[in-house]
């Protein structure tokens, strides 16, 4: 059964995609924790993250690396924080979010919710920092 990510990969979900290679794709959270939180997703179904074959991770984490510092430059910040929680969709992927306080990274609190003008403008500054 597909997940959510790959019904967003094959285009069959809409998302508001900040980049992608024919590898990995990085779309912000609808629900995010802070502004600018974007998920890293391969596009091939695994599971758990550390399920995915070697070479792959740690293209995923360079393909990551990519993304973080075009956040960073779109939410100035002290840190891009990284997490795997991996409980709500049984698809592997990264969280990155910009962080000045380790609060920043709390998911036990209330979630943003942004509008989807809203997305679409954090998107666009992303993509383009």
């Amino acid at each position: 059964m597909a997940t959510l990510f790959s019904k967003i990969i094959k285009g069959e979900i809409p998302c508001h995609k900040v980049a992608e290679n024919n590898e990995f794709i990085a779309f912000l959270d609808i629900m995010p924790v802070k502004e600018g939180h974007v998920l890293i997703v391969p596009k091939v179904e695994v599971d758990a993250i550390f399920d995915m074959e070697d070479d792959v991770l740690g293209r995923m984490m360079i393909f990551s690396k990519s993304v973080a510092k075009k956040i960073k430059i779109a939410f100035p910040c002290n840190r891009i924080g990284v997490t795997v929680i991996g409980l709500e969709v049984p698809h592997a992927h990264i969280h990155l979010i910009p962080i000045d306080k380790l609060d920043d990274m709390n998911f036990a609190k209330d979630k943003m919710s942004l509008t989807q003008d809203q997305l679409k403008m954090i998107a666009k500054k992303i993509e383009l920092a």
